[in-house]
């Protein structure tokens, strides 16, 4: 399916390793240019932006629910509050909420396994496990899966869902 993206603009934070890398690889893939917040430049992310796809920007993060990014000459690129009056200016706003999904957030030392396999003393490995065999799917979600959900929500196929929440976790929270 064309998403319609090719030759778009579009802004990824977060696009340094988890899904904001899968997220920025997506675009990239439909043919987009990503400008590519990150704190730290991942060597992934330097090798799309040396392929000329991807423009890579410091991320700066004040504080929970407002983010800004700077391009290198140090202007500000843009600020994101919340969702909060942008139905006004025409500004779609939707949300994907993914549950356990297999990034470092959740497999890495340090991660969520690790940390609730130390307060539990058990192994990472069985808390991540469990956290699976607690999914209908029986699995992580993976980055790619929670990019293609984005996507298809940037694109303008969709272009009439707004203030939609998508949640992707394996069937973990129950819904009807």
């Amino acid at each position: 399916m064309d998403l319609e993206l090719t030759g778009k603009r579009v802004v990824v934070t977060g696009a340094g390793r988890g899904i904001g890398l899968a997220v920025t690889r997506g675009f990239v893939a439909e043919g987009a240019h990503v400008v590519a917040g990150s704190r730290a430049m991942s060597p992934e992310l330097e090798e799309l932006a040396n392929a000329g796809s991807v423009t890579p920007v410091e991320v700066d993060q004040h504080r929970v629910g407002q983010c800004a990014a700077r391009r290198p000459d140090g202007d500000r690129l843009l600020g994101v509050e919340g969702g909060a009056g942008e139905r006004a200016r025409g500004v779609r706003v939707n949300t994907v909420d993914p549950g356990p999904v297999a990034t470092d957030l959740w497999l890495a030392d340090g991660g969520v396994a690790a940390t609730i396999s130390a307060a539990q003393g058990v192994d990472p490995a069985a808390v991540a496990a469990g956290a699976a065999a607690a999914m209908v799917t029986g699995r992580f979600t993976r980055p790619e899966e929670v990019a293609d959900i984005v996507l298809l929500l940037a694109s303008p196929r969709t272009a009439n869902v707004t203030g939609a929440d998508f949640t992707i976790d394996g069937g973990m929270i129950t819904t009807v």
